[in-house]
């Protein structure tokens, strides 16, 4: 059997943990630089809060009801994620981090003799130990569990599990799944199943593999036997290096300065690099896109884009930054302004796989690179993002996040203070004890 578990909310609830007196009330969470609605508690979907709606357009309905409005944290989020996926592996032997709120467990090799009350054991575990409400699906495969993940949202919240154990367990999850919804269907099939008067999961899987792998191919029929409890995919205990990486952002107020774009520009691709390390991987291109915003009408237009090839694949932040630089020279024109900015890295591979020339005089700089990229990494991890920089960055451009709640794990000075006779450390402050 395996188990989809899935954080509640999870950049919502995060933001419960650590203020408790926001249970039962209405939370959105803004994307970078404080544009669109990307999360939502149940308090506020109540309220039909759509995702992706600009914050302006829905400033009335925010007042009105109070909602709370948090800026993006992405350093608690993920700082609570890790705690919640390392919670999972003191509890089940094998498990796959799926996103930064879900993972699939592996419960084949468990000791349980009721599967709901070792899944409602769980949801308490992981309760008590990050605060993070999470739900259960159970069920023979990932695919099913997926489906049960998701009745369990729809149907049995309070709950918080549903397992699939036998064909009326799942018959119920299937038929309560519509086509768009099944792990593994896109937009374009959705409407060619539903073209076809197959409407929920539990139609789909009445079809002969014949049709089903004519139509939906080989892919589909193992999507379809999964559903019909066969296991076709088991846990990706490693997650796949990815086969493209891409940094863009919004700027929260056009730019015409060239220097201010550099610094922009010079972030995104230390951010690339940073992922690329983070994979053990090195990339072969740069793809920069500078464009102004197509929501003016009366401004003029511009869209900017090249690609770059490196002598030698590559993730040192010096290289990706430099040729960033370069590309950012080509495409940058006077007279517009600028909305958005990104740098997209590809031709991805292992850093230990790369291919260079036979009398190659920068390997002894790759070399040293490596090694100091190393020491930034490790520095940033401890002492937080970006205190070791490359110059190109400065210090001026930065997202634009004027509701940001605290980093309340991850930096000394947002630590909750129980006593405020007590400083960060422990000790009892000067004049105070």
């Amino acid at each position: 059997m395996y188990a989809l578990i899935d954080c509640n909310n999870f950049y919502a609830s995060c933001e419960r943990v650590f203020q408790p007196k926001l249970e039962k009330k209405p939370i959105v969470v803004l994307s970078n630089n404080d544009g669109c609605i990307i999360a939502r508690s149940d308090e506020a979907k109540k309220l039909n809060i759509p995702m992706g709606v600009p914050l302006y357009q829905i400033e009335s309905l925010i007042k009105q009801h109070e909602v709370k409005v948090f800026s993006s944290n992405y350093a608690l989020y993920g700082d609570l994620s890790n705690r919640v996926m390392q919670s999972l592996h003191a509890l089940v032997p094998q498990l796959e981090v799926y996103s930064i709120d879900e993972a699939f467990l592996d419960l084949r090799q468990m000791p349980y003799h009721d599967l709901y009350a070792f899944g409602q054991e769980i949801r308490q575990t992981i309760q008590q130990w990050t605060g993070i409400p999470v739900s259960l699906g159970i069920a023979p495969t990932k695919t099913l569990a997926k489906a049960a993940n998701r009745y369990v949202k729809a149907h049995t919240k309070e709950t918080g599990v549903f397992v699939i154990e036998d064909n009326f367990t799942a018959d119920i999850a299937l038929a309560a799944t519509p086509v768009e919804d099944i792990w593994g269907v896109g937009r374009q099939y959705a409407r060619f199943l539903a073209g076809h008067q197959i409407q929920t999961a539990f139609d789909l899987v009445q079809m002969p593999d014949s049709w089903i792998q004519k139509h939906l191919k080989i892919v589909g029929l193992r999507m379809v036997r999964e559903l019909r409890g066969e296991i076709c995919y088991g846990l990706a205990l490693e997650p796949h290096p990815k086969k493209g990486i891409c940094v863009s952002r919004s700027f929260s107020n056009t730019l015409t300065d060239l220097f201010l774009i550099q610094e922009a520009v010079a972030t995104f691709a230390a951010r690339c690099g940073e992922k690329l390390r983070k994979q053990k991987s090195c990339a072969n291109l740069l793809h920069l896109f500078l464009f102004t915003n197509p929501h003016r009408e009366n401004d003029p237009q511009y869209f900017g884009s090249k690609v770059l090839q490196f002598p030698a694949a590559t993730h040192s932040g010096f290289d990706l930054v430099g040729m960033a630089m370069s590309a950012l020279k080509l495409i940058f024109k006077e007279g517009y302004r600028y909305k958005k900015a990104g740098v997209m890295v590809s031709g991805i591979v292992p850093e230990n796989n790369t291919q260079t020339a036979l009398f190659d005089i920068n390997e002894p700089k790759r070399l040293k690179d490596h090694r100091v990229f190393q020491t930034v990494d490790a520095l940033n991890r401890k002492l937080g993002r970006d205190t070791i920089r490359i110059a190109t960055q400065g210090k001026s451009w930065a997202t634009h996040q004027t509701q940001r709640s605290p980093c309340y794990t991850t930096r000394w000075e947002d630590l909750l203070v129980i006593d405020e006779r007590i400083d960060f450390r422990g000790r009892y402050m000067r004049g105070l004890y």
